[in-house]
């Protein structure tokens, strides 16, 4: 399962986020980050997430 929420993450970031934590803070920051175009670290948070949570 891990692999399908990373490849959710390189995709869509919040996508992979939400599928790991729910609609919490991490979900909104990687919102944020990825539409205000900070697109790259969008991905690196929602990766980060997903590895650090188990």
């Amino acid at each position: 399962m891990d692999l399908v929420r990373i490849l959710c993450a390189i995709f869509l970031p919040p996508l992979g986020v939400f599928l790991q934590v729910g609609l919490g803070k991490h979900f909104w920051i990687n919102l944020l980050l990825t539409i205000f175009g900070f697109y790259i670290l969008g991905i690196v948070h929602a990766v980060w997430i997903i590895a650090k949570v188990d």
